[in-house]
């Protein structure tokens, strides 16, 4: 049946969340930090960013060594800019630097600017661009992505959990949460493929919470 394997998970995050509440929407304040074009944003914004100050650029159209130079010189300006920290480990990511990335994308992470938090957890998931791989601290920064707004996360958390990827993990998967973000995402008005996404998201959450609870009211058979 739809979703078996992962019953006993929602189920027993279920129990928990009865007991406390769905944590809150949480918010990012960019106004805290610079908001300044700098050289390092014309080089190497990403489109997706919800608080880019520019729009982004494709990686095919990026000119990495530029990039990197332009973030680094704008970070001895202004070091603790988490968009410019972000955006600097973006272009050595793709200039196949992750090792050198990592440390400047957790110290954005460490700001909670939800690019970052999204976009760490995605390297971790998988161990894309040859970061190392740690699906659970992945699935902790792309729920804590989620929290902050960021669509990504608001669809890929739910997406990732139905797929069993967080199995075992002790990243909060309570399904009323998970109901909550995919409820934001499609409030935001995504483009037509993400709200499909987000559809049949919605239905196989659903689906699988319904197989839960009647597997919960069925007597438990015995032997002997």
């Amino acid at each position: 049946m739809i979703f078996r394997s992962l019953i006993p998970a929602l189920l027993a995050v279920s129990c928990c969340a009865a007991a406390a509440a769905t944590a809150p929407p949480k918010k990012f304040d960019p106004s805290r930090f610079s908001q300044a074009v700098t050289e390092c944003d014309r080089q190497a914004s990403h489109h997706d960013d919800p608080f880019k100050v520019l729009p982004g650029k494709e990686p095919a159209e990026m000119d990495l060594p530029a990039a990197i130079v332009a973030c680094r010189a704008d970070l001895q300006k202004d070091p603790g800019n988490p968009r410019l920290l972000y955006q600097l480990a973006r272009a050595l990511t793709y200039a196949g630097q992750v090792d050198e990335a990592l440390p400047v994308i957790e110290k954005s992470v460490s700001l909670n600017y939800p690019q970052s938090l999204f976009v760490t957890g995605y390297l971790y998931l998988d161990g894309a661009y040859k970061a190392p791989k740690n699906p659970c601290r992945a699935g902790e920064l792309i729920r804590e992505s989620a929290l902050y707004g960021r669509i990504a996360g608001q669809v890929g958390f739910p997406k990732y959990v139905l797929d069993g990827r967080f199995k075992g993990c002790p990243v909060r998967q309570d399904p009323d949460e998970m109901a909550g973000f995919l409820e934001a995402a499609k409030a935001s008005r995504p483009e037509y493929y993400t709200e499909l996404l987000i559809n049949v998201l919605q239905k196989n959450l659903a689906a699988s919470r319904n197989v839960g609870k009647a597997e919960e009211r069925s007597p438990r058979r015995t032997t002997g």
